[in-house]
């Protein structure tokens, strides 16, 4: 976890490669100076330390820039940027259910399917059925924006679409996780089957809800 905050950290700030590009810069200055003279060494040092100090100030200023943007936004700025951030979240998340939602309604149309078990059949179901769900959880929020579209309720759509958002995310992992039982359970055994889909379960839970609400915290108590 301090892996992915100082990630984040370098990522938002932008300052460390200024940094350790400046310092570099001014040691390889300071040292071909020195080879040549003591008086022009004493100046590459100088003006090294300067690039360093000034990649430095650098860096914290397009931090900074970057966090005065954001408080001088105006709110109606702000649902913008709100707005798109969720419909490019929600484009990725549609692209993974679509993809879930095409490959269940291809089995039924091939040759193995007449195998299952009347209990597969049936997991089978409320897999498709989860899938669905998910699917118009996740497009809601365009429907939505269509029928609001121009009647500046900007700030209940984002607030919406949110909810809408992770509620679809809760479903399409328990589907995922099902299609996990169903493949293992036709392959492996029922026991093997319900293994998969928990550890499914597990995984997806920890990446897309423990591992969030971590950095959220830990930004929180920094704050």
């Amino acid at each position: 976890m301090g892996l992915i905050m100082a990630w984040l950290d370098e990522t938002q700030c932008g300052g460390a490669g200024g940094i350790a590009s400046g310092g570099d810069g001014g040691n390889d200055s300071g040292n071909d100076s020195a080879n040549d003279s003591g008086h022009g060494g004493g100046n590459g040092g100088g003006h090294g330390g300067e690039g360093d100090r000034d990649s430095r100030n650098g860096g914290r200023g397009g931090c900074g820039d970057g966090l005065d943007r954001v408080r001088s936004e105006s709110p109606e700025e702000r649902r913008n940027r709100n707005w798109a951030e969720i419909l490019q979240e929600l484009r990725v998340a549609q692209t993974g259910i679509q993809l879930l939602t095409a490959f269940l309604l291809a089995l039924p149309f091939q040759n193995r399917f007449g195998i299952l078990t009347a209990s597969q059949e049936w997991l089978y179901l409320a897999v498709v059925s989860l899938s669905i769900v998910a699917t118009g959880l996740l497009v809601t929020p365009v429907s939505l924006h269509r029928a609001m579209f121009r009647r500046r309720e900007k700030e209940t759509l984002v607030l919406v679409a949110n909810r809408l958002a992770q509620v679809g995310l809760a479903v399409f992992a328990v589907a995922v996780a099902g299609v996990a039982v169903l493949i293992f359970d036709v392959t492996k055994g029922p026991t093997v089957g319900v293994v998969a889909g928990v550890s499914t379960l597990l995984l997806l839970g920890t990446l897309w809800a423990a591992v969030p609400a971590a950095i959220r915290s830990t930004q929180t108590s920094a704050d």
